[in-house]
């Protein structure tokens, strides 16, 4: 695992603890700590339109999808601009709720440029029902970046429902899920 803290900085409070000076080297890595407590966090919340970007922002931040302040959500497109939104507990941390990638507005070979992906320094890629082909590709545009990112499958409740209704007395939630999470991992 790598250092979280730099050379110059571990060089700096080593030699104020071995002139014996602790103040210093307390002052320091305090100095430390704060910098890295008001780092900005730039978290890309993406995917395909329709897929409960928005609605996974606002559940994040732990809002109603009507309340004040929350991302707008609807049966329609409704994110036509990369929008931030701050974390309830971490102000130098935000969500951003970014519009769909293939979209009329957003079409697959225009998007990177468009939402300005490379300002992110983390992504949630959200899908709904099966993981496509334009979440491989952001997945890849992500890596190239080298950068990380998570996938996460939204409405797996309409799933369960749909299988449920289609499969009657032999349904199985928990197989359900498992076959879901398998596909996804695929």
């Amino acid at each position: 695992m790598a250092n979280p803290i730099d050379d110059k900085t571990t060089e700096d409070i080593k030699k104020a603890l071995e002139s014996k000076n602790p103040a210093l080297a307390v002052k320091m890595i305090q100095k430390y700590l704060d910098k890295e407590n008001n780092t900005p966090l730039n978290i890309g919340i993406t995917g395909e339109t329709g897929s409960g970007k928005s609605s996974f922002v606002n559940a994040f931040r732990e809002i109603d999808d009507g309340d004040e302040g929350a991302a707008p959500t609807g049966v329609t497109e409704t994110t036509s601009e990369p929008t931030p939104y701050p974390h309830p507990q971490f102000p130098n941390v935000k969500l951003w709720d970014l519009p769909g990638v293939g979209t009329r507005n957003f079409p697959r070979d225009k998007y990177l440029k468009l939402v300005e992906f490379e300002r992110f320094d983390f992504f949630i890629i959200i899908s709904a029902d099966r993981f496509r082909e334009n979440d491989v590709m952001l997945a890849q545009e992500i890596k190239k970046m080298k950068k990380k990112f998570y996938f996460v499958r939204s409405k797996i409740d309409n799933d369960l429902r749909n299988e449920e209704r289609k499969q009657r007395s032999e349904f199985n939630a928990q197989r359900t899920l498992e076959h879901i999470r398998e596909n996804c991992i695929q």
